[in-house]
C-alpha cells in the first residue's frame, strides 16, 4: 500500500435505511452482536490505523455514535444533511481544516471492507498522478434487461463496460471537495463518483470485492450474519451463579427490570442477582475472571450501581476479542415474586444490554419446592450460562 499524502476517511452514517425494515437505521443495528457502524469503523482502522476518521450522522443519533468516537478517540460526528450528497459535503468541509491529500468516502453499511481493497485504491492514485478518483467495482456478468413499469421486458442492455460501483471511493481531497460544493444545488446525487463525473474529474475503477456488499435488506443482514458466524468458529460456554438475601424494601431488580415486591435484595450494587450470574457466565466464557475482579464490592464507586453496566462490560470484552455473544440462558430461583409476568420485559432488556436479538436470550424461573433458603423466602438465587463465538486463534 502506498500513498504519501495524509489520508482521511469520511464515513457516511446519516441515512434512514428504510429498506432494511422497521427499527433502527441499518448502520446502528447489531450484526452478530456488534453495531454495523462499529464493524465498519473497526475494518477501516485495521487498514488505516493513522488516518483521521470522520463520521457523518443524523443529530438524533449522535448518542449512538458518541461511545464509539470516545472509545477510539475520533472527532465528534458531523450533522448530516437532507440528502446523502449534502451529508458528504458537510463531512468534507469538516475535514478541510486537517488538509488531507486523499479522502476515502465510505458507506457505513459496508462492514466487510479489507486492507487489500483499500491498498488497491491508494496504489492506483499513487501510480497515476493524473487520476482524481478511484473506486472499487464489479463487472456485470448477468444479462441485463430494461423493463417497463409493469416489468414487461422492453430491451436487452449490452453489459460490456458496465460495472457495479462500491465504496470506499478514494479521491484527491481538493478535487472532490470542490465537486461536492459545486453540486450542492443540483439535487441529490447518491454516488460520489457521479458527483465527480458531473465536475469532470478523471476517474477510474479497480476490481472490487463481492464480500464488500452493502447491507440494504433483511436478507443482506442474514447473509452477513452467516459470513460472520463462519469466521467465529471458536465456540465457548461459561456459567455463573449468584445469591442475594432479602432486606426491607419495595422491589427487586431482576434482569434489569424493576419488579414490585414486599422486600428488596441486599447487595453493594442494585443486587440484580440474575445479571450478576449472567455477567459471570459471559466473563467465564472468555476467561475473564469473575464480576468481583472487575467491580470489587470494596470500591465505593459501585455502591448502588446499575448491574447493566457490569453485563455490558463483559459483552465489551467479548467484542474486544473479535467475538460475539451467541446465546444466554438465565434461571431465577425463588418462591416470590412471580417472574412470568415480567419475563418478556426481562428478555428484551438483557438482549438490549448485550446488543443481540431477543431470540438469543432465555429467561426462566423455578422454585425449590419450599426447600432451602430460597424455599424459606430468605433470598433469590440465579444460574446462568452464556455461549460466545470467537475467531480461531
Amino acid at each position: 500500500m502506498t500513498g504519501p499524502d495524509p489520508i482521511a476517511v469520511l464515513v457516511v452514517a446519516a441515512g434512514k435505511g428504510a429498506r432494511a425494515g422497521a427499527g433502527l437505521p441499518k448502520q446502528f443495528r447489531p450484526l452478530a452482536g456488534v453495531p454495523v457502524l462499529d464493524r465498519s469503523i473497526a475494518a477501516l482502522r485495521a487498514a488505516l490505523p493513522t488516518a483521521r476518521i470522520q463520521i457523518v450522522a443524523a443529530p438524533e443519533h449522535f448518542d449512538r455514535v458518541a461511545p464509539l468516537t470516545a472509545a477510539l478517540g475520533l472527532p465528534a460526528p458531523v450533522p448530516g444533511g437532507e440528502t446523502r450528497q449534502q451529508s458528504v459535503r458537510l463531512g468534507l468541509e469538516a475535514l478541510a481544516a486537517a488538509a488531507p491529500g486523499i479522502v476515502l468516502i465510505h458507506d457505513a453499511a459496508r462492514p466487510f471492507i479489507t486492507p487489500a481493497l483499500i491498498g488497491a485504491l491508494l496504489d492506483a492514485l499513487a501510480g497515476e498522478p493524473e487520476l482524481e478518483g478511484v473506486a472499487p467495482a464489479l463487472a456485470l456478468i448477468d444479462t441485463i434487461k430494461k423493463c417497463g413499469p409493469d416489468r414487461t421486458v422492453a430491451a436487452t442492455v449490452p453489459r460490456d463496460g458496465l460495472w457495479r460501483i462500491q465504496t470506499p471511493q478514494a479521491f484527491r481531497f481538493p478535487a472532490i471537495l470542490a465537486a461536492h460544493q459545486a453540486a450542492d444545488a443540483a439535487g441529490d446525487i447518491s454516488d460520489d463518483f457521479a458527483v465527480g463525473e458531473q465536475a469532470g474529474l478523471r476517474l477510474k475503477v479497480v476490481p472490487g470485492d463481492e464480500a464488500n456488499f452493502k447491507l440494504t435488506t433483511p436478507e443482506d443482514f442474514s447473509r452477513a450474519e452467516g459470513m460472520l458466524m463462519c469466521d467465529l468458529a471458536d465456540i465457548r460456554t461459561g456459567q455463573g451463579f449468584d445469591v442475594h438475601a432479602f432486606e426491607p424494601g419495595d422491589h427487586v431488580m431482576l434482569c434489569g427490570v424493576r419488579v414490585p415486591h414486599d422486600r428488596a435484595l441486599a447487595g453493594h450494587s442494585d443486587a440484580d442477582v440474575a445479571l450478576h450470574a449472567l455477567t459471570d457466565a459471559v466473563l467465564g466464557a472468555v476467561g475473564g475472571g469473575d464480576i468481583g475482579a472487575h467491580f470489587p464490592p470494596s470500591d465505593a464507586q459501585w455502591r448502588g450501581a446499575s448491574s447493566d453496566r457490569f453485563l455490558a462490560h463483559a459483552a465489551d470484552l467479548v467484542r474486544l476479542k473479535g467475538g460475539t455473544v451467541a446465546h444466554v440462558d438465565v434461571t431465577i430461583v425463588c418462591e416470590a415474586p412471580k417472574v412470568g409476568p415480567h419475563r418478556a420485559a426481562m428478555t428484551e432488556r438483557v438482549a438490549a444490554i448485550l446488543g443481540i436479538a431477543a431470540e438469543r436470550v432465555s429467561v426462566k424461573a423455578t422454585t425449590t419446592e419450599r426447600l432451602g433458603f430460597t424455599g424459606r423466602r430468605e433470598g433469590i438465587a440465579a444460574l446462568a450460562t452464556a455461549t460466545v463465538r470467537l475467531p480461531l486463534s
